[in-house]
């Protein structure tokens, strides 16, 4: 069709394999349920509803802190799980986990129900956090659809990106009618969520392959694959830029930032909203960036230019900082994808799938935890600025690792024979076959 506009069109790859009716199925309800599951009502005012619980702020962090333990120690016996009894299943049971962590609030409102609803959401959350690629990316290549699962992982994150902008201005005005509107919505969500894990259509083979062996066997099977695969762990840590750098600025380190810049609190909600549309717009087209350059590279250039913009912040003022936080948030919109095709790619033939990315995601939410403190401790000092040079520093620091192991690991072509006098052996031309 002439006239089209190029970014707009199709990879090449995807208009070689088109979608069969089963891979649209596939896609259209993991869109559903990464929408429906991970549209959590309560985020925005979580804070000030325990508050009027309640609760101490040392009790709130106190419980945040907890959460994220409990984050990275059900990520292993999840994954697991999940290379156990099918990913889909893995699904369904994330998906009843987190509709009954919504009602505990609900039923519970003070300092056991809050710690109680924080760790079934990490039960839930990591039941599916590995599960839920894992299911998308063999589900499309039984399809013979590999060449979409960019597309898909993207575009499934953009729409819950865009819910969320959507539903969360809602909340002030649903909790004017009843204050526990937003977890009774939360929890419907993950219930429609499990209406979508269950239309998933079975993978053959993939729900029965290792229910024979052990769980201690199969952690160990899949530890040594990947002693055994440098090239995944080497795209599991370059992974841990993108994920630590975009969960530090978007947590802990977003309003402080807009604070230092001297933007009223007012506005806040604002500024989010515009920050979540530029990472939907990215994440919803990862394909934008082309094919010029691998994807290994690709990560390491999106994860210096997410670091590039956040230090970038010290140097202007309110209106520059807000462009560069929509800036960041768009360049992480499309390196997720990205890296999680780059490392389901890097998973050898076989392997555990959800049990590795469980194991990456541990990796990811470890250094995460040690970012935030020191992103604490040069907070309390007063040095946002420092801060954030800093990270850019160590980003830059870590692809350049990276990329120097890729140098060294790459195995060297064999150098013909010489032959005797020191000249090099000519290999003799293969002789003219007759017809």
């Amino acid at each position: 069709m002439k006239g089209r506009v190029p970014f707009l069109r199709r990879s090449p790859a995807e208009e070689r394999t088109p979608l069969t009716a089963g891979a649209r199925r596939v896609i259209a309800l993991n869109n559903g349920f990464q929408l429906l599951f991970n549209l959590l009502w309560w985020m925005p005012v979580f804070y000030a509803y325990q508050r009027q619980a309640g609760l101490s702020d040392a009790q709130i962090f106190g419980i945040q802190s907890l959460y994220y333990i409990a984050f990275c120690l059900f990520e292993i016996p999840t994954g697991l799980v999940a290379d156990r009894i099918g990913a889909r299943n893995c699904l369904r049971a994330g998906a009843v986990v987190m509709t009954a962590a919504n009602l505990v609030p609900v039923v519970s409102p003070d300092y056991t129900g809050f710690l109680v609803h924080f760790l079934a959401i990490a039960a839930g959350r990591s039941l599916t956090s590995g599960a839920a690629s894992a299911y998308l990316y063999d589900a499309l290549h039984a399809e013979g659809a590999n060449d979409h699962y960019l597309r898909a992982e993207g575009t499934a994150r953009a729409l819950g990106l865009a819910a969320k902008v959507m539903c969360w201005p809602l909340v002030g005005p649903l909790m004017a009618l009843s204050r526990p509107t937003p977890y009774l919505l939360s929890a419907a969500s993950a219930a429609a969520s499990l209406a979508c894990a269950m239309a998933l259509p079975r993978l053959v083979g993939a729900e029965s392959g290792t229910r024979r062996s052990g769980v201690w066997r199969e952690a160990g099977r899949a530890l040594r694959r990947l002693r055994g695969s440098p090239w995944l762990a080497l795209v599991m840590v370059q992974g841990v830029a993108v994920f630590t750098l975009s969960r530090i600025c978007q947590v802990n380190l977003f309003q402080p930032i807009l604070i230092d810049q001297g933007i009223p609190e007012p506005s806040h909600g604002t500024v989010l909203a515009a920050v979540t549309v530029a990472e939907a717009v990215g994440a919803a087209r990862p394909q934008w960036l082309g094919r010029k350059l691998k994807p290994l590279t690709m990560v390491s250039v999106l994860s210096l230019a997410m670091a590039v913009s956040l230090a970038g912040i010290t140097l202007g003022g309110p209106v520059a900082a807000v462009a560069l936080l929509c800036l960041f948030s768009a360049v992480t919109g499309f390196a997720y994808p990205i890296q999680r095709k780059l490392v389901n790619d890097a998973v050898p033939p076989g392997a555990p799938r959800a049990t590795l990315l469980s194991v990456e995601s541990i990796i990811d939410r470890a250094v995460c935890a040690l970012a935030a403190v020191a992103a604490g401790a040069y907070l309390s000092a007063g040095r946002m600025d420092a801060l954030l040079w800093h990270s850019a520093a160590v980003t830059a620091v870590v692809m350049l690792a990276v990329h120097l192991a890729v140098l060294i690991g790459r195995p060297r072509r064999p150098r013909p024979p010489r032959a005797a006098g020191g000249h090099r052996r000519q290999t003799p031309a293969a002789a003219p076959r007759r017809t």
